[in-house]
Parts: structure tokens; sequence; C-alpha cells
């Protein structure tokens, strides 16, 4: 059995491969290394009900995580793992690499992620080649759900945004400075809790101040990581994460606007990885 894992720092989205049957699909919470460690990833993953009769089961198990971007990182994920799946073959590789996986397959191309963090590397059909972004919700992120809701806070904290979006969102969220220095600064998983406020953008999608706020932050994304690329426009540039996914229309218009040949845009990538993955391994197989 093969399983196939893509994580974010909000959620992780897993599928198991069965015997004549359809995949088993199940969620967890984000399980970025730079915000849980070792200990509390197995911990939500003994809490699966789902995965543990098949636990000795997996002979492998690929997951593509958020923050899983050097030998440490990776190494937190991949001890946990093997504390759950002890004789399976374990492989953590960045949340982007499975991105480019399933939507490249193996062709190349450039893979952005825009969720709750933003990311971009380029892909030559075989191995991923990622550059100077991914700073993280403190230094970078453009575009993200984290920037956005950065924005959105301190535009409502400083009285800057337009009346009647701040009674809507203060009469949904109940903010005040404390809340969010709380939630910010000393509670865990900072930038999801950043992110979880562009539901907010969601339900006042028409308003211009909303529409403003989505093309300012796609266009420093897009000059922030895709045009530094000298390159960039003879490739298409492929999009992973709810928020490219939600507000694609925003997005699509300032890719146009700045000459960027737009591909596939995928909510979450883990069905389209699961079979990269799992046909892949197959084939391998049957070489051997």
């Amino acid at each position: 059995m093969i399983l196939v894992a893509d994580s974010g720092s909000s959620n992780s989205d897993w599928m198991l491969n069965l015997p004549d049957s359809k995949p088993l699909s199940f969620r967890t919470k984000g399980l970025n290394p730079f915000f849980v460690n070792e200990k509390e990833i197995a911990k939500v993953m003994k809490d699966v009900p789902e995965i543990l009769p098949y636990a000795n089961e997996i002979h492998e198990v690929y997951f593509f995580g958020a923050g899983c971007i050097t030998p440490d990182r990776r190494e937190i994920v991949s001890n946990a793992l093997t504390e759950i799946f002890p004789t399976a073959f374990i492989s953590v590789e960045s949340d982007l690499l499975g991105c480019a996986y399933a939507t490249c397959g193996n062709r190349e191309g450039y893979v952005s992620t825009i969720g709750t963090g933003s990311d971009i590397g380029f892909y030559d059909g075989e191995e991923l080649h990622s550059g100077i972004h991914g700073m993280g919700y403190v230094l970078g992120d453009e575009g993200s759900g984290a920037w956005f809701g950065k924005n959105l806070i301190t535009s409502y904290l400083y009285g800057t945004m337009p009346k009647d979006l701040s009674r809507q969102f203060g009469e949904k969220y109940r903010l005040n400075k404390d809340i969010v220095i709380k939630n910010v600064y000393q509670k865990d998983r900072p930038n999801a809790y950043l992110a979880s406020f562009a539901e907010f953008m969601s339900e006042n999608l028409l308003h211009p101040y909303i529409d403003r706020l989505l093309r300012n932050g796609f266009d420093e994304f897009v000059r922030t990581n895709i045009m530094t690329y000298p390159d960039y426009w003879d490739y298409k540039v492929h999009f992973v994460g709810r928020i490219a996914y939600y507000f694609d229309l925003q997005l699509r218009e300032v890719c146009e606007v700045l000459g960027v040949k737009v591909g596939t845009i995928l909510k979450n990538p883990i069905e389209h990885l699961f079979h990269y993955i799992v046909d892949r391994e197959q084939k391998l197989m049957q070489i051997k």
C-alpha cells in the first residue's frame, strides 16, 4: 500500500491506495515542522482512526509538506511517520515539489503555491529548482492567505478599512489589539490564524476594497516572485492553493496584464499528486 500526503500549514490531505477498492481519503491539521514537533505529528496521526488498521500494511509513505525544505525539518516529519508506519519506506519532500508533480507531471514549467503561504519554483520535468523565495509569513508570503489576513487585520485596527466593511468585520470576528497580538505572537501556527481571515474576502468579493486588495496582493506576488525569473514568459505558471483557486479571476487578470501565462489552477493537489505517485511507483515495479 502507498500513502501520499500533501500538507500545508492549515490542513493536510492524505490518500491511501487500497487493493480492489477506491482510495481512502482523510484530512488532518497542517503538519508544518516549523510549527509542530515530532511528538505532535505522531499524536495527530495516532488520532486518525481511518489509517491505524493499515499501519503495518503500508510499505511506502510519500509526504509533501510546507516547511519541509531542509534536512533537519524533513527529519522531524520522517521520524514521526516512522513511529506510526514502522515497516514503511518514508519519503519527505517540500509541498512545492508535490505541486509540481500534480500540475506539471513530466513537463517543464513554473509552479506556485498560494494558500496559507506562498512560494515558487521551476520544475524541469524531473527536478524542482527552488529559488530565493518562500521566506515565510513574516518576511514574504506575498499574495497568500496570511498576507491578506495581515492586511485585513491591520486596516481594521488602524481604522483605514471602509466603514461598511469595518462594521461587518468587527461583528464577525470581535477583534481587538490584545486578541490579535496574543494569537500572532503567543499562540501556535500564527500564519494559519492570519490566513483564516481570507474567508471574509470571499463573503465580500464584490466590494471595491476587497477587489483592490486582491489585485494588489497578486500583483506583489507576481512582481516579487514570478518576474524575478528572466525567462518567466517562456513557460506556463501553474498555481496551487485555496487563495489562488477561489480568487482566480483577479489572479488571472493580474497575470495577463503582467505577461504571465497561467496554466493549471488547483485548489489542492492531493488527487493529481496521488495518481502521479502511484502510477510512477507501479511503473518502476514493472521495470524491476
